[in-house]
């Protein structure tokens, strides 16, 4: 059991229970679950659950906020829910760029951490170089450097085992595809090296291709697939749809020898033949074309980026930008994306300046974990916390990014790895090559116009308008009390046989055990909702308490049968007036429990609520006090 069991709990059961979960992945701060009915999930419980910093809908995904401790909170979700690795087949309707965001997260998500890393290795490792510290000759150098790179070099690897977890697919078979397409003899480097090309396809166009070889009469148009991330993700994806062609046509005693088989003889020659020269040719034009395009207005390019970079956190489609880099980075050896360096700091920079200006306690404590966050790269709390229910400094935060990005893009910055976030990413602006390091001045220039910019324009312009509510005193403290709405035992709403009720998840309250089908009125008051099924009714005390009797578990499949109301929503009762009757023994005898579980639904809104005590309680005894 983790540190977060109660969080988690609470979490599967809003989200529609672990019988509504599709499939379940996480980022650096964000649980990000696939439902099968996202109108299942309470969004606002979960919002104001401790531990939630928010709920967002994107990607055809639904993400849980959480914050840097996600992984663990991840853990006991995973455990509590029963998820495993072959879970159940996404079947939600999603559009194409849905599903190609959802794709691209899924992919990166599982090995971000170890590509930061290494990226962060690879750039310390420039700097000492360019600083003197080490020469490329020495150990330390040639070290370090295979630590860095061992990961970039075989990116189709990783991609490979990723894009199989995604497409519920042998993971050991997607790391044998991603293994060939890195397969030293197989690559351009080393046909080129062996001899001259046999021929060349589409000649003397823009689609050259040199062959240096056959596979069974057909061309093989060579490329080198090391770095590279698109061609994984696409033959990983054929490989699946063939996994589940192959499997059906074979007896189920051959599947765990000969399904690999012929998914592997299928699957890497269309690879190399067919999905890698295309896919290969399609991103050195996408690379190309966004090289292009930087050069055309590297101000506008700049400057677009950074704006708009915070706007894209919030809807989780920053992972869309991700392989765009990687693939500038396979093709060209570096990345013009950086203009999204200065935003997270103008985010952090706007966030410490309302530190000085928030009069709520509370939310002043939430800036020092968030500007923390922040300068480490991670301003989901930042933003879901403070800035963006302020609006305004969020719109700072965006003018800062905005105008570093264009700063950035326009001395030609360049970043040579996928290095760490915030302050981790500095090294990778020093050329790995040459060891120039005025990129990754320019970068930590471009962090000072940014953070300047975030915290004055807040600190100036922003004015925290909350009005400061006034300290109740102990003697104002009144009650409302509810009477019992039916006869019968008292039990701890912690014993609910459904988790919903037991965890507390729609509110507090207690558990009876009717001894009587008939349930009265517990205060003077207003039938707010009466189900269909006549199997639960919510009230409204005059004084504003908001009452749910649920009588039996899953009573609603019994489509009302055994019950009868006597009263219409929206009618105004008085206290003991008859509500509902049921038959006890007839609903028992169907299969279901009448375990009635009585809730006050805004338990929030007051100080506290006190059960009553006792084991056996009539109509018209103290059940529930409420704290005012």
């Amino acid at each position: 059991m983790g540190k977060y069991h109660e969080l988690a709990k609470k979490i599967v059961a809003n989200v529609g229970g672990k019988e509504n979960i599709n499939s379940l992945t996480h980022c650096i701060t964000r649980l990000r679950f696939k439902l099968k009915d996202e109108g299942q999930a309470k969004d606002d419980i979960l919002k104001n659950m401790d531990g939630v910093v928010t709920v967002m809908k994107s990607g055809g995904q639904y993400q849980v906020v959480i914050g840097n401790h996600v992984p663990a909170v991840f853990e006991d979700v995973v455990e509590i829910a029963g998820i495993t690795n072959e879970g159940a087949e996404d079947s939600s309707d999603q559009g194409i760029f849905n599903r190609l965001i959802d794709i691209i997260s899924s992919v990166f998500q599982p090995f971000l951490g170890a590509l930061a890393a290494s990226g962060m290795i690879k750039g310390i490792n420039a700097l000492l170089v360019a600083t003197g510290v080490l020469t490329t000759t020495s150990g330390t150098y040639q070290m370090l450097n295979g630590i860095g790179d061992a990961l970039f070099y075989f990116m189709p690897i990783a991609v490979a085992v990723a894009a199989a977890k995604k497409f519920k697919f042998n993971q050991y078979v997607g790391l044998a595809i991603g293994a060939a397409l890195v397969y030293p003899s197989l690559q351009l480097d080393a046909f080129s090296a062996a001899g001259e090309p046999i021929m060349t396809l589409f000649d003397g166009s823009l689609f050259a291709s040199p062959v240096y070889t056959t596979f069974l009469g057909i061309p093989l148009v060579a490329t080198n697939y090391t770095s590279s991330v698109v061609p994984a993700i696409f033959v990983v994806w054929i490989a699946s749809k063939f996994q589940k062609v192959v499997r059906k046509a074979l007896p189920e005693l051959l599947h765990a020898f000969f399904v690999p088989f012929f998914v592997l003889l299928l699957s890497v020659p269309l690879g190399f033949l067919v999905i890698g020269p295309v896919i290969s040719l399609l991103t050195n034009l996408l690379a190309g074309g966004f090289d292009a395009l930087m050069n055309f207005s590297p101000l506008l390019f700049g400057l677009v980026l950074g704006t708009v970079w915070q706007v894209l956190v919030i809807f989780g489609l920053h992972w869309s930008v991700i392989p765009i880099a990687m693939i500038q980075l396979s093709t060209l050896g570096y990345s013009t994306l950086v203009g999204t360096f200065g935003a997270s700091f103008a985010q952090t920079a706007a966030v410490f300046a309302m530190y000085f200006k928030l009069k709520n306690p509370k939310e002043k404590a939430l800036v020092i974990p968030a500007v923390i966050s922040g300068i480490c790269g991670v301003t989901e709390p930042a933003i879901y916390g403070l800035s963006l229910p302020k609006k305004k400094p969020f719109i700072f935060s965006m003018i800062g990014g905005g105008i570093s990005g264009a700063f950035m893009a326009a001395m030609g910055v360049r970043s040579y790895n996928m290095g760490g976030l915030g302050v981790f990413g500095f090294p990778s602006y020093v050329n790995t090559e040459t060891g120039d390091m005025s990129g990754m001045i320019y970068a930590l220039i471009a962090v000072a116009i940014a953070s300047v910019i975030g915290f004055t324009l807040t600190f100036f312009f922003w004015k925290d308008d909350t009005v400061e509510e006034p300290i109740r005193e102990t003697a104002t403290i009144a009650k409302e009390t509810i009477e019992t709405p039916l006869q019968g035992t008292i039990a701890p709403l912690s014993l609910a046989k459904d988790e919903a009720f037991s965890q507390g998840a729609l509110g507090k309250g207690v558990l009876i055990y009717p001894e009587k089908g008939e349930v009265v009125a517990p205060f003077d008051g207003t039938v707010m909702t009466l189900f269909p099924t006549k199997h639960a009714i919510g009230l409204v005390s005059e004084g504003g308490l908001e009452l749910l009797i649920h009588i039996g578990l899953d009573t609603v499949q019994l489509d009302g049968k055994y019950f009868e109301a006597h009263v219409l929503q929206g009618e105004h009762v008085k206290k003991g007036q008859k509500l509902v009757t049921f038959d006890i023994e007839a609903i028992q005898n169907a299969g279901y429990s009448v375990e009635t579980p009585i809730i006050v639904t805004n338990a929030e809104d007051y100080l506290d609520i006190l059960e009553n005590q006792e084991k056996a309680v009539a109509t018209g005894d103290e059940l529930i006090t409420a704290l005012i």
